[in-house]
């Protein structure tokens, strides 16, 4: 497919920002062919009128007045293009979010202001649909991280739009409508469980159907999400938890059943034993209501002590012209 036409337009988050951060937040694991970052540049492929386009999403300035330079690229840009990857990357990149209560919060205590101050301008990032989201869901439940990002990999260059950007083909997750015409012995030989494959395709065909009231999902009280969303096959209490925080941006809530997220924040706080449920709730009680952005810190943590974070971070000279970094 050959590029005919780009456009350029400026985004400027609330401060303090910091793309990259961000940008892995969302990522978690390099091999992710939805969410790219290749040191300077944040990819992802978009739908825009039925049509993927490839934006690029570079920051220029500091980390306290930050600006972004987004490209679009595709054999067509609508006229109001700009406006819907706008909206799409406010809410993927938490790019109107203001941080400063949680920052003053965490002054309060000693050891979140330092895990604070190491990732200070991480936005919450949230998946740009709530069926992206529930399919991230299904696709990770009760394995690895790495292989359900396989999975969700396999599903997207089976059946999502492509377009080419930067001299290589990129691939937008599937909507709704591209998964609701699979079989399930597709999604098998993807690596899905029958299961697994038969709750994606039925809340595909679900979403395509419109039988899905996602009004009711804005019902401020947290439990009653929960309850409708468990009602959906195959969404239990981690996938609706996860939903919560990852689709509906509830920074209030941390997956108590999420076995990373346990993990690093008992590592985290230098705990012995295993955590459970209501081990994450009481021990994330104390930084309400900011305990699912604790999260997404405790997330950066660990990648940063596995060297994800290092191997991308730009060169020192050329970080003025990126981000600069300082403590909180």
């Amino acid at each position: 497919m050959t590029v005919s036409a780009s456009a350029t337009f400026w985004l400027r988050p609330v401060a303090p920002f910091r793309l990259d951060l961000t940008a892995w937040a969302l990522r978690r694991r390099p091999h992710n062919v939805m969410d790219r970052w290749n040191g300077r540049v944040y990819g992802r492929a978009l739908v825009v009128k039925g049509s993927a386009v490839e934006v690029a999403v570079a920051q220029v300035g500091s980390l306290d007045s930050p600006r972004l330079r987004v490209t679009l690229t595709g054999p067509r840009i609508e006229t109001d293009a700009k406006a819907t990857v706008r909206e799409s990357l406010e809410r993927l990149l938490g790019l109107r979010i203001n941080l400063a209560p949680f920052y003053r919060r965490a002054a309060a205590d000693p050891k979140l202001q330092a895990l604070v101050s190491r990732f200070r301008g991480l936005k919450p990032p949230r998946f740009p649909t709530m069926f992206e989201t529930l399919a991230n869901a299904l696709a990770c439940q009760q394995m690895s991280l790495s292989v359900g990002m396989l999975l969700l990999n396999r599903l997207t260059e089976q059946c999502g739009l492509t377009v080419e950007g930067a001299g290589e083909i990129v691939y937008a997750f599937p909507r709704p409508e591209d998964v609701a015409p699979l079989r399930a012995a597709t999604l098998r030989r993807l690596g899905f469980s029958r299961q697994k494959g038969s709750s994606l395709i039925a809340l595909a065909r679900a979403c395509v159907g419109e039988q899905i009231d996602w009004d009711a999902l804005n019902d401020p009280d947290d439990d009653a999400v929960v309850e409708r969303l468990v009602r959906f096959q195959g969404i239990g209490r981690w996938s609706a938890e996860y939903a919560l925080l990852r689709g509906l941006g509830r920074l209030n809530v941390c997956p108590g059943d999420d076995v990373g997220a346990r993990n690093n924040l008992r590592r985290w706080l230098g705990l012995r034993r295993p955590l459970a449920y209501t081990d994450v709730r009481r021990l994330t009680a104390r930084w309400q209501p900011y305990a699912g952005l604790v999260y997404f810190y405790m997330l950066l943590d660990r990648l940063d002590a596995a060297g994800r974070l290092a191997a991308d971070r730009l060169p020192e000279q050329d970080a003025a012209e990126h981000v600069t970094h300082t403590p909180v």
